[in-house]
């Protein structure tokens, strides 16, 4: 969205000219996938619809890098972790920190936004207008019905991911009534409804979160999803009918701006200066995301995997995400002597500009969905190595329902096959290659139209301008 495009102002107005009156306040978890688009929001109200009082209340796990962002205001909270807890989150233990976070939180997080609105009324500043938060801070909702403020709900995965969880993990049967969802639905495999709930934590502890997350979305004031609605239609009309509440697609988030990053992670620029050395879509970008963990079995396999191709490739090995050791103590003798110059690794990774560079050709991911969403944008073929929660079901769809990529999952995770997918994403010589990067182009398109004026998500994003400015009345 350029300049040109920017979303007119409730009553008609510019935003560019405008200081709206309601203060937001944006309450992100504290993970890397959470975290990048609640700021990436949070950017889009203040720059593009004219929001310029923005509280963002974060925890002291991963708390977000305040010299980054001067245009905001930043208030901590306690969240009762330990040092040593916080050492320890992993996926194995991801889901059941959340659990422990929504407990944990509720009075410091509730002292904090008292000692706010009253701060607004002392002050004779312009009210709160509404609280978003993360749909897993589910116990906001309560927090923000007792403090008789609208809470509107930012959920960082697929809008295809409410459906799935309510139908293979609460046992659901109501979004099979839709039948353009009921076939989308019917595509996953026994295996990725497995999958969804992660063995390594509680399997209950995880549908209570679940079930919480969904019940309190409902009772929320709206949805942000970051998402657009040709991506996924059948979804956002079940949601609409299901939800009862303004549902406002307005994503992508990262493409209202030029490429930036709230990463944790230090990012290595170096990867951006040897993909500048490589020939066009030659390149296969691997990155499993800032929580995945490989076994050095796994690890091994996949270094054979990728020389076995024969391709280029630029693989993010994050410092700990080889089970048992610090970087790189685990890949195989040979292997580098092997690869040579064709390959590049490191430890983070500019992701948007990489996947935008026009010599990445591949994505091998973990289809978390930032890491899906940006490869769209930039029409990037995927190869979906998912682990669990949304991953699987964001695989399916990059694989079957949109065919903009293959499966290579955690149970074929062997060097024949990982260089076979990487030969089927990469094989122009053939129908299926062809295909998968045509389809993969057009949905760039469609992402790029929807962010236009007059389209999809620049429209949701008016109105959800209005309806933040009408909750103030």
């Amino acid at each position: 969205m350029s300049s040109a495009d920017e979303v007119p102002a409730a009553g008609g107005g510019s935003s560019n000219n405008i200081n709206y009156r309601g203060q937001l306040v944006l309450f992100p978890l504290p993970f890397q996938g959470h975290i990048n688009p609640m700021l990436q929001l949070a950017n889009i109200l203040h720059a593009k619809a004219g929001f310029k009082n923005i509280t963002i209340i974060h925890t002291d796990l991963n708390s977000p890098n305040q010299s980054n962002y001067p245009q905001f205001t930043f208030k901590s909270i306690s969240d009762g972790l330990s040092d040593e807890s916080c050492s320890l989150i992993n996926l194995d233990t991801s889901n059941s920190v959340i659990n422990f976070l929504n407990k944990s939180c509720i009075d410091p997080f509730k002292a904090c936004l008292c000692k706010l609105l009253a701060q607004v009324v002392e002050d004779d500043e312009p009210p709160v207008a509404c609280l978003i938060s993360d749909a897993l801070w589910h116990f906001t909702q309560s927090v923000a019905d007792s403090l008789n403020l609208p809470r509107i709900v930012l959920r960082t995965s697929s809008m295809s991911c409410i459906p799935a969880y309510a139908t293979f993990v609460l046992g659901q049967q109501s979004y099979l009534k839709t039948s353009s969802l009921k076939q989308e639905l019917s595509l996953m495999t026994e295996k990725d409804r497995q999958s969804i709930i992660y063995k390594g934590d509680s399997e209950e502890g995880n549908k209570e979160l679940i079930a919480s997350m969904i019940q309190e979305t409902k009772a929320a004031s709206g949805i942000i999803l970051n998402t657009f609605k040709e991506l996924e239609e059948a979804a956002c009309l079940a949601l609409t009918q299901d939800f009862r509440i303004p549902i406002f697609p307005i994503g992508p988030f990262h493409k209202y701006f030029p490429a930036s990053s709230s990463s944790l992670l230090e990012q290595d620029r170096g990867s951006i200066s040897w993909l500048d050395l490589q020939p066009i879509s030659s390149v296969v970008y691997v990155s499993f995301g800032s929580i995945a963990q490989v076994s050095e079995a796994e690890f091994s396999d996949m270094a054979w995997g990728l020389a076995s191709s024969n391709q280029r490739f630029l693989w993010v090995v994050r410092p700990g995400s080889v089970c048992g050791s610090e970087w790189l103590e685990s890949l195989p003798k040979g292997f580098m002597e092997e690869v040579g110059e064709r390959g590049c690794i490191v430890k983070w990774a500019p992701q948007q500009q990489v996947l935008a560079h026009k010599a990445t050709g591949a994505f091998w991911t973990h289809s978390g969905w930032n890491s899906t969403l940006e490869s769209i944008c930039e029409g990037v073929p995927m190869i979906c190595s998912p682990c669990s929660y949304d991953q699987p079901i964001n695989a399916r769809y990059v694989t079957d329902v949109w065919r903009i990529g293959v499966m290579l999952d955690n149970w074929r995770m062997n060097r024949r096959e990982i260089g076979r997918a990487i030969k089927r994403v990469f094989d122009m010589d053939n129908d299926e290659g062809i295909e998968m990067r045509q389809r993969s182009k057009s949905l760039q398109h469609k992402v790029n139209l929807s962010l236009q004026r007059g389209g999809t998500a620049y429209r949701s994003l008016e109105n959800l301008v209005d309806h933040i400015c009408n909750l103030s009345f």
